[in-house]
């Protein structure tokens, strides 16, 4: 090609798009990849907040480009979808497939997450304010240090996939966490209002949070800064940040938890015998509000 894609017009990359699906040109192929491996970095970037420090961010990347690869192979310029949007959730899907494979979070991490969340929700339901690191760790009794260290561990316990399978009412794990996250046109009266009194809640908890554990989520998720730009904003470093980050997640989680129970609670009773009862929507609802935020 005589001219890079990034050089190209909408109309003239769509006729390369079109070229590349009649041909499989592996010219054009290579051009595709070469134009679009900054989804790469930035996907993994983003997740690396959410991997053990053992995992460097370029096995992320290499997992990455396997999910651009596949992702420039199956995409349809036919359909009304950007390819930027189709290629950023095969390459979570690729990086997400490749971490689980490496069994990344063991069943220690996962028990350590829970006791930490019902910490922080014990100690802020009993405080009405946010609790301290020598609170919580009081609470544990676990020293301060023993708190970061185990802060730093259970990062790598908040990422969830889409794809991941969940149990149904005989016990079968065959319904994966996308199909029970409806469309705006499939939602019932009962499970919208649900939803919305969950989103109500955690924006109340978010406001609540200490300002700096504030500062971190309103620079990740709304200005879709990297860990390295956070801390070079705050002055800290990147694995500081992430433990920012991990307990502001861990707060909210440990103050929903009652929510979600009571909710549960109270629709589980008049619910109990529907297929996929309000209570059961409620719970999903909470757990899909924190992996979409990402």
């Amino acid at each position: 090609m005589a001219r890079s894609i990034a050089e190209m017009t909408g109309q003239e990359l769509s006729e390369v798009w079109a070229e590349y699906t009649k041909t499989r040109s592996k010219k054009i192929r290579d051009a595709l990849i070469e134009n679009y491996v900054y989804l790469v970095r930035y996907v993994a970037g983003k997740m690396s907040m959410s991997v053990p420090p053992s995992v460097e961010i370029d096995d992320l990347v290499s997992s990455g480009v396997v999910g651009l690869m596949d992702a420039i192979e199956k995409y349809d310029p036919g359909r009304d979808t950007k390819f930027e949007t189709y290629a950023v959730s095969r390459i979570r899907g690729a990086i997400v497939d490749d971490l689980r494979s490496l069994d990344w979070v063991p069943r220690s991490v996962r028990r350590k997450a829970r006791l930490l969340e019902d910490a922080y929700s014990f100690l802020e339901g009993e405080l009405h304010r946010p609790a301290s690191d020598e609170e919580v760790s009081n609470r544990l009794n676990i020293s301060t240090e023993d708190l970061q260290a185990i802060t730093e561990e259970v990062a790598s316990a908040g990422l969830l996939s889409l794809d991941d399978f969940v149990g149904n009412q005989d016990g079968e794990r065959t319904t994966r966490v996308v199909d029970l996250v409806c469309s705006k046109n499939g939602d019932s009266p009962s499970s919208s209002i649900e939803v919305e009194e969950m989103r109500e809640v955690l924006a109340k908890s978010i406001i609540n949070l200490p300002e700096k554990e504030r500062t971190v989520l309103a620079l990740y998720y709304y200005e879709d800064m990297t860990l390295k730009e956070i801390g070079r904003t705050l002055g800290v470093s990147e694995s500081r940040v992430s433990q920012i980050h991990t307990k502001a997640m861990l707060r909210l989680k440990g103050r929903l938890k009652t929510v979600r129970e009571v909710l549960l609670a109270t629709l589980g009773e008049t619910d109990s015998g529907e297929m996929e009862t309000p209570a059961k929507v409620a719970d999903h609802a909470i757990s899909h509000e924190l992996v979409t935020a990402r």
